[in-house]
């Protein structure tokens, strides 16, 4: 087997915010002069300076290993040339060397040394460890990846981030990614939807461990972001349990399945063992509201010798913000969210070659947030005996995820098999409170349960790899099959949430009704899978890969989709790279069978509003087609140049064209003479359809550039992100029975909405100093201009570029503690005011991906043992 290679993922590096942490590792090493390791001092008392190389068995330098003192947080990686330098406060002490595809070991330091050498070991038989994002090839090297893939270290950027959550950590750490919190958007506001180059929250796949993780229960209905689309929710996954995040940043259907259109997030779990850590932080906006606590908790034990059991337990509590115009009786801003997580990584070797692994977590949150207010002489929707001054009724959400993956890995004569099984389970119940049902009068009661809504996904993966390093420079091949069942179902809330009781004021609960018995839905499909996928080195310079997958649906039928590969390795820093591929998307349960239904009152006259699903009557009637997969093809060019040692440069233009994205149309009436005889015939007067309506292209370029600069013992590290991307719908395709109704179809709102949802320019530069006791972390982000659409026909809202600053004083008093403080925008930047009677939600700015909070500060505790 060739081991020359056999080093980290396809990866970029970012020193600085963005950087890669490796596992465990084994070395052996040496001490080239041992005469320069002697003192005159007794070490257990005095810090002394250790400097020293990492090579790999071949005498190569190794960029990215990861120096640790064992049992602190404090160490270094290793550079371009290999070399680290690492204050140690005692000896003898044990440090930790550490590189993905190599054998564990420790070693112990007995007295300083300004020349240790190190040289790491590859461990053939735990390939199976790595999970590589974009390749199945364990044996592609740090800098040969075909396509972009950022590794981001999470120890490495919490303290540069005041809110720790991931959609916040990866806001800052990848160019091309996007995150608004909703304000005002029903259930939206208490699940962040999350995105890769401008697409949808739902084009763009989660995995954990490597392995597909299932969606929230939600569907955005309301909110600039993602309205009609269905996200997995990044937030129930503690950041304590997490040792790295990989993004693959473009288009992988054809390896990973449904969804990768826009690319794949993995989050890899820890693995430590006897080793663990306890954090708390705290922060508050400057406008004082917005408060948020953390607690933590991780701890790893060994399972026999070679196996682990790593736990982890978070506790995160964020405050209601409100920044509401002066007058508004509603509060506008973050939901108060209580999140609760847990999660456990565990794999126990039963043999040299065969292990078995488990892993999965429980999240609990409770959410609440403003609905719209009702003024006190709405005499239509207020019993003022109840409400005298009006009300704002307040949603409650509760949302219960839970996952569970277990599984076999081995290895039989050259094959790496992997079998496993993975459930995920999500539900999100609502209650209203501070409200009332009008059509009851003044015996409504103020509090309803209006319902609730879960998801489940069941998937059983074989994937198989085998790496022939005799063919040519060496080809990988991997081929697996997957089986998937998933199931959506809708339960019916309380009767006096939904129920008209016929005084002829507004049914159901006020600013979220129920649920209905005709609602109720319980759904199941399933589908299965089979792929290829090839990497082959032609020479030492050019490689090309190739994968291809089917699937097949229980509803809409199969797909077919294809991905090539290349790169060309120019001079010894100078690379270029390529992809080609098509995706597909298949609609989502909850796209094809959500549905509600609330009464409204015209001219005095009870009629029926509603979201009907897509197999419904009055859809058939309408010539709403049966959803159909999304389709696209990616087209993506880069290159990566290392043109000074610690400097290294990306670049990557891509393309992505889709056709049939589904979209939430806008409601039809029955005051359209062309309809109103199918909408009176079926009692309704408004009517909104998921279906697919629009094709899009999206293009754009990632540029990312990171530099280190040592400073005798320090070192001083910058890195500049920039994303340029735009989105254009290119067409609106209606029913036969609807064409001419583009403009309710997807509207000019709701074009604006898709085009403008993420800025075309973004980009952060950051630089950190640091030094034995502390580091100092300096952060500009740039927002580019946005340009959203108002309620009025023809009102456009202009957001200007704005810039928000960063920064953060990291204290390490012992190798144990740490002590952060810093602040976020900490000159109080907001976006541009608007017109509330245009915006969305009612206040003054939209949740473009800026935010509209103002400055944040915080501090953050950390200790190791």
């Amino acid at each position: 087997m060739n081991t020359s290679r056999l080093n980290v993922l396809n990866s970029t590096v970012l020193r600085g915010t963005i950087l890669l942490l490796m596992l465990c590792g084994n070395v052996r090493c040496w001490a080239a002069n041992t005469a320069e390791a002697k003192t005159t001092n007794t070490f257990n008392t005095i810090e002394s300076q250790i400097q020293g190389t990492v090579i790999n068995e071949l005498g190569e330098p190794m960029l990215g290993v990861a120096v640790t003192i064992h049992g602190t947080n404090t160490g270094t990686i290793t550079d371009i040339s290999g070399n680290f330098e690492l204050s140690i406060p005692n000896f003898p002490s044990e440090l930790n060397f550490s590189y993905i595809g190599y054998l564990p070991q420790s070693i112990t330091i007995q007295a300083p040394t300004t020349n240790l050498q190190v040289q790491l070991q590859p461990d053939e038989l735990k390939l199976d460890d790595v999970v590589v994002i974009g390749s199945r090839n364990a044996n592609r090297a740090l800098t040969e990846t075909p396509v972009p893939v950022d590794v981001i270290a999470l120890d490495e950027v919490t303290n540069s981030v005041g809110q720790v959550d991931l959609n916040q950590l990866l806001q800052f750490a990848v160019p091309s990614f996007n995150s608004n919190r909703q304000a005002g958007s029903d259930g939206a506001d208490h699940i962040d939807a999350a995105t890769l180059r401008g697409l949808g929250p739902d084009q763009v796949l989660l995995l954990v461990n490597g392995k597909r993780r299932h969606t929230s229960s939600y569907v955005n209905l309301l909110g600039t972001r993602g309205r009609g689309a269905v996200s997995t929710d990044l937030n129930t996954i503690p950041v304590a349990a997490i040792e790295r995040i990989e993004v693959l940043r473009d288009g992988a259907a054809a390896q990973y399945g449904s969804d990768a259109i826009a690319g794949v997030i993995n989050i890899v779990l820890k693995k430590d063992t006897e080793t663990g850590s306890i954090n708390t932080g705290m922060g508050l906006h400057q406008d004082g509201d917005g408060e948020s606590l953390m607690v933590s908790g991780n701890y790893g034990w060994k399972l026999g010798k070679e196996g682990y059991l790593n736990a982890t337990a978070e506790v995160n509590k964020r405050g209601m913000t409100d920044r509401a115009p002066a007058g508004e009786m509603r509060r506008i801003g973050d939901a108060d969210v209580l999140n609760i997580s847990s999660m456990v990584n565990a794999e126990l070797p039963l043999s040299e070659k065969t292990s078995l692994y488990a892993f999965g977590g429980v999240n609990y949150r409770d959410a609440i947030s403003g609905a719209w207010g009702r003024e006190a002489d709405d005499e239509d929707r207020n019993i003022i005996e109840i409400y005298p001054n009006g009300f704002v009724p307040d949603l409650l959400s509760n949302v219960w995820d839970h996952s569970i993956a277990v599984g076999i890995t081995s290895e039989v004569k050259g094959w790496n098999i992997d079998l496993g099984h993975t459930h995920g389970f999500n539900s999100m119940d609502f209650n209203i409170d501070n409200t009332l049902n009008a059509s009851m009068g003044v015996d409504s009661p103020t509090s309803f349960y209006a319902g609730k809504f879960h998801y489940q996904q069941f998937v059983t993966n074989l994937d198989v790899t085998k790496y022939f390093d005799h063919i040519l420079e060496g080809f990988n091949l991997a081929i697996g099959a997957m089986h998937r069942a998933e199931n959506y179902a809708i339960y019916q809330g309380e009767e006096a949430s939904w129920k008209d009781y016929g005084n002829g004021k507004a049914a159901g609960a006020q600013g979220f009704p129920g649920y209905r018995p005709e609602n109720e839905v319980n759904e199941w499909r399933s589908n299965v899978g089979v792929y290829i996928d090839t990497e082959l080195d032609i020479t030492k310079k050019w490689m090309i890969g190739a994968a291809a997958r089917y699937e097949n649906y229980s509803d809409f039928g199969g797909t077919l989709t294809g991905k090539f590969v290349t790169r060309y390795t120019v001079t010894d820093n100078w690379t270029l790279r390529g992809a080609i591929s098509s995706g597909f998307r298949a609609p989502s349960l909850q796209q094809a069978y959500f549905n509600s239904t609330y009464t409204d009152f015209i001219g005095g006259e009870a009629s029926e509003v509603v979201l009907a699903r897509n197999d419904s009557e009055l859809a058939k009637a309408l010539g709403i087609p049966e959803l159909k997969e999304e389709t696209s093809v990616n087209y993506s060019l880069g290159t990566t140049w290392e043109p000074l040692p610690n400097l290294t440069i990306t670049a990557d233009a891509y393309l992505i064209d889709i056709k049939d994205r589904i979209v939430l149309t806008g409601y039809f009436s029955e005051d359209d003479e062309d309809i109103s005889e199918i909408m009176q015939s079926m009692g309704v007067s408004e009517a909104a359809f998921f279906t697919n309506a629009i094709d899009t292209r999206t293009y754009g370029l990632d540029v990312v550039t990171t530099y280190s600069l040592p400073i005798k013992q320090n070192s001083l590290d910058f890195s500049l992100a920039v994303n340029h991307n735009v989105t254009e719908v290119q067409a609106v395709k209606t029913s036969d029975q609807l064409i001419g109704k583009e403009d309710i179809y997807f509207g000019e709102r709701e074009r604006y909405f898709q085009e403008g949802s993420a800025p075309q320019w973004k980009g952060n530069f950051s630089t950190i100093f640091k030094t034995e006791k502390w580091n100092a972390m300096a952060r500009v982000n740039y927002f580019g201009a946005v340009t959203l659409g108002g309620w009025t026909e023809g009102f456009v809202m202009n957001y200007d570029p704005k810039a928000t600053t960063d920064i953060s004083f990291t204290y390490h008093p012992t190798d144990k503690w740490n002590w952060t403080v810093g602040g976020s925008n900490i000159f109080n930047v907001y976006p541009d005011k608007q017109d509330p009677y245009e915006t969305d939600n009612g206040g003054y700015w939209d949740p473009v991906q800026m935010g509209f909070n103002g400055a944040y500060w915080y501090t953050r505790v950390s200790y190791s043992f």
